[in-house]
């Protein structure tokens, strides 16, 4: 079974809509027809997609303009979506620090387990039932490569993608048969324009071009292995070898040499 087609009622919704991958995500739902919810927490940019969108391709976007880290105005987002017929959910955002953990601001890593981790966790409770009683549906969560391995100085972050990764997976098994899609993506280094060398980040400079992937190629791919219940799709020639490293070496050897590019990382 596919996807479910475009309808009036029906949403797509994308978290962390504003920026990269998600913004990628809602743009190609809506040249597919999809009309949306996007979410994010910076609204200006989220009224600005929406516009285009809607000028674009003729769909309907409402926008909410949600800190998915606040439990509070996570769960009235929750319970609006599960009053909805919610036709895709794509489990998009996310944060990620670098550096020794006990040398980071503890209330931001716990954001971070917080949005990483327990929205995915509570957005999918909040359409799942609905997916399943309508007998179709697709949630597209955006887990990691990171998330295979143990990463020092990434340590939140990698934990994180981990709980994702194994999530959807298992996940994706329980709804074997049911019409509900669920489909991993497990990407490394996205870029959404080529920076200017004097704005580039520490990232920028230490991954080299050929590494980084395109937002609107991982979007369509994506959509496309999600339309399939494709069980992960992994982007990238960084993306790969870190999977593979991930599930194939010995910890105690990839841990010492990826943990020292993520010191680097964390400055």
């Amino acid at each position: 079974m596919s996807l479910p087609s475009p309808s009036p009622d029906a949403r797509a919704v994308v978290t962390g809509a504003s920026s990269g991958i998600g913004e990628a995500l809602a743009t190609e739902l809506a040249r597919r027809g999809h009309s949306l919810v996007v979410v994010a927490r910076r609204g200006e940019l989220l009224e600005a997609l929406a516009t285009k969108l809607r000028a674009d391709h003729g769909v309907t976007v409402e926008v909410r303009q949600v800190d998915l880290a606040d439990r509070v105005a996570r769960a009235a987002l929750s319970t609006e979506l599960s009053e909805r017929p919610i036709s895709i959910l794509c489990n998009n955002a996310g944060i990620a620090t670098f550096g020794p953990l006990a040398q980071l601001d503890p209330q931001y890593e716990r954001d971070q387990v917080e949005l990483n981790t327990v929205a995915v966790h509570d957005l999918t409770l909040a359409v799942l039932p609905g997916m399943i009683a309508r007998g179709s549906g697709g949630i597209l969560m955006t887990g990691s490569a990171a998330g295979n391995m143990a990463i020092p100085n990434n340590a939140t972050y990698a934990a994180s993608k981990a709980f994702v990764n194994t999530f959807s997976e298992s996940l994706r098994l329980e709804l074997k048969d049911s019409g509900v899609h669920v489909t991993l993506l497990a990407p490394g280094p996205v870029r959404t324009e080529t920076p200017d060398p004097a704005d580039a980040s520490i990232v920028d400079k230490l991954v080299p071009d050929f590494l980084w992937i395109d937002s609107t190629y991982t979007a369509k791919l994506s959509l496309d292995s999600l339309a399939t219940n494709k069980m992960r799709v992994v982007p990238g020639v960084l993306s790969k070898a870190m999977s593979v490293a991930g599930q194939y070496s010995p910890r105690a050897i990839s841990a010492p040499i990826i943990g020292g590019f993520y010191k680097k990382l964390g400055g």
